[in-house]
């Protein structure tokens, strides 16, 4: 949205490129576009960002923070340094960000796709409301109490509820540095997502295979299974952190027509698809290479799958007991659909 309105963004951080090596680059012009972790925000003492988003807060990550106290304190630091001045865009349907919200000293710009604000950008008829997708619009409301409508719902160039909350974030980042609404309307409809993240890879035989890696969490592989309305081949598991992962049994029991499950938490989540009744759930040990192992993983998911299907990679684990990284798992996954 900024490079659309000729604003000169930079992106750095935690997305890739060290912010460091990034700021040496940027000039008076520049807007520097930085994702950072709870990791990085913990060591923080000076940063002060002029617009700061806090999208949501779940549990995870406790094997480095140790209590969710302290996740939740890494992630407040993002406002710390924040004056009147600044802005704080954050997710009024989150409670922890609410309270937040009530700490911060930057003026707080809310967004919400579940109910109607006062000030903010949120979305009309909300999905509190049962209506056909269609219906539903991301609008802005001003201070003035005077709303316009940026897009339709269905008009995003990407899927998913999580989708519509990260649209509605940008909007909000990007009218706060005076972006105008046909622009981020423009870039919202035109905006096809990015590697990793619900990333479509391919339709093969009317199956289509979507890659998000990025999904590190059982609340990421959630929201995006709850995105799709057709039935779900899911191929998940990773490193071990100690969870159960029942917090996945309903999507099992209601969206999810087949398991693959790999790497060390593979009996885990197959335990929890066997309690929620699953009939299809395979799980794959480790081959002779980990290429092997998610060209397996993928054949077994296509065998379940039949035309209308999707097969997703969303492991609901970070990617560290067999890759160097979420990225290369997922370009694994893309390669070994390719080959199918």
């Amino acid at each position: 949205m900024l490079d659309k309105a000729g604003l000169k963004p930079i992106v750095a951080g935690n997305i890739g490129r060290a912010l460091t090596e990034a700021a040496l680059e940027a000039g008076p012009d520049n807007h520097m576009v930085v994702e950072l972790s709870s990791f990085q925000l913990k060591g923080t003492t000076d940063f002060k960002p002029q617009v700061a988003c806090l999208l949501n807060l779940y549990e995870t990550h406790l094997d480095y923070h140790g209590t969710m106290e302290d996740y939740i304190a890494s992630k407040a630091k993002l406002f710390a340094n924040q004056t009147s001045e600044d802005t704080a865009v954050l997710n009024w349907d989150d409670p922890v960000c609410r309270q937040i919200a009530r700490e911060v000293k930057a003026s707080v710009m809310p967004f919400s796709i579940k109910e109607e604000l006062e000030y903010g950008v949120f979305v009309q008829p909300s999905f509190s409301v049962d209506v056909p997708a269609a219906e539903r619009s991301i609008v802005y409301r001003d201070s003035q109490g005077s709303i316009q409508r940026i897009v339709g719902v269905k008009e995003l160039g990407i899927p998913g509820t999580f989708n519509v909350e990260n649209a509605a974030a940008a909007s909000c980042a990007a009218l706060t540095f005076g972006v105008s609404i046909d622009t981020i309307s423009q870039v919202l409809k035109e905006f096809k997502g990015v590697e990793h993240r619900l990333e479509h890879v391919a339709t093969l035989e009317g199956v289509q295979y979507y890659n998000n890696s990025k999904a590190t969490n059982p609340t990421a592989t959630i929201k995006t299974i709850e995105s799709f309305e057709q039935d779900v081949i899911l191929i998940a598991g990773g490193l071990e952190r100690g969870m159960d992962y029942m917090d996945l049994l309903h999507v099992f029991q209601t969206r999810v027509k087949g398991l693959v499950a790999l790497g060390q938490t593979k009996e885990k989540i197959s335990h929890v698809a066997k309690l929620a009744g699953m009939s299809q759930v395979k799980t794959v040990d480790t081959a002779n290479s980990v290429q092997d192992t998610v060209t397996e993983a993928v054949r077994q998911a296509a065998a379940m799958a039949k035309a209308g299907d999707i097969v997703l990679l969303s492991p609901a684990c970070a990617s560290w007991d067999m890759f160097p990284s979420y990225e290369e798992r997922g370009r694994m996954f893309r390669q070994s659909v390719h080959t199918l």
